[in-house]
């Protein structure tokens, strides 16, 4: 499995980061995992991204103690040592990725590691420290580990990056580029660490459903008739009324549109709300077309309620 962080501040897009290569792996066949964490989401606050790939199924969690690459975007973050935390865990198999304009053996005697450094130069631009750098550091920890080819890549920061501006996916995608060529010399440094159960840590009892084809039979595990349990109506402060006088029994519009399925109808077609589950969204008033649903405060229907 390869066992993979990234650390940067709020605002480089270390989240996109770790998004970018899990995609990648994964339309290179792999299985993936990648989760940010952060505390309060403040640009410029220190933040890490994991990822894991494998071709067995993922059945670690949580942070990364021992990882096989560590990328750093941003060098300050190196002397944080007990907020940052970027050089926890890292070992002599461990490679060192830093965005920094600072030459890997320098670092290499700062810090006084044993494994391999490696130095992705950095970009002019950059010097603000909080300039985006996601997809410079998906892109060099994809030539790193060998196994993500350049279509590979490109095709998952279009993916992660679908919503940018056309100019703002070419930008990034020429910045992967750049640090793909410029990590030619270490492809394949990366290699993949044994599977180690943490210190103290007991099987967990895994249970393998066999599985066969769909077309045949299919493992289906559920509790039946457990959400009516939850009184979510509860959670309610208006409450759609019904004018039965103006409604025209088509159950089927307010029916189909209530988001909670709150809304059926009896044998005459006329439609009956869920007071239990209704959340007083109000879509059925919006949706009405003879505007026969009105609302009413919770505190008023249930003063009508009371009322003698």
């Amino acid at each position: 499995m390869y066992r993979i962080r990234f650390h940067g501040r709020g605002g480089q897009g270390m989240k996109t980061a770790g998004r970018i290569l899990a995609s990648a792996f994964f339309a290179e066949g792999f299985e993936v995992q990648d989760a940010p964490r952060y505390g309060a989401e403040r640009r410029g606050a220190p933040l890490f991204a994991t990822v894991r790939a494998a071709h067995t199924p993922i059945r670690e969690r949580g942070p990364i103690p021992q990882p096989d690459l560590v990328i750093v975007a941003d060098e300050t973050l190196l002397s944080m040592v007990g907020a940052a935390g970027a050089l926890g865990g890292v070992g002599e198999r461990t490679v060192l990725l830093l965005h920094s304009a600072v030459d890997a053996e320098t670092w290499r005697q700062r810090l006084q590691l044993v494994g391999p450094v490696v130095t992705v130069p950095l970009r002019a631009e950059a010097a603000c420290r909080l300039h985006f750098v996601g997809a410079l550091c998906a892109g060099a920890a994809a030539r790193l580990v060998g196994v993500v080819s350049r279509d590979a890549l490109e095709g998952a920061i279009a993916l992660e990056l679908a919503g940018m501006a056309p100019e703002v996916l070419a930008a990034n995608l020429a910045q992967a580029g750049e640090a793909w060529d410029a990590m030619a010399d270490h492809a394949h440094c990366v290699r993949e660490a044994p599977d180690a159960p943490a210190p103290g840590a007991r099987d967990a009892g895994w249970i393998d459903l066999p599985f066969e084809p769909a077309g045949r039979s299919a493992p289906d595990i559920h509790g039946t008739l457990t959400s009516v349990e939850v009184r979510t109506g509860l959670w309610r402060t208006l409450r759609p009324v019904i004018d039965l006088d103006r409604c025209n029994r088509c159950h089927w519009i307010c029916g189909s549109l209530c988001p909670d399925a709150a809304i059926s109808a009896d044998a005459d077609g006329t439609p009956v709300i869920d007071y239990d589950h209704c959340k007083g969204c109000l879509v059925c008033v919006a949706v009405c077309p003879r505007d026969a649903i009105g609302s009413l405060s919770e505190a008023e229907a249930r003063r009508q309620e009371d009322a003698p």
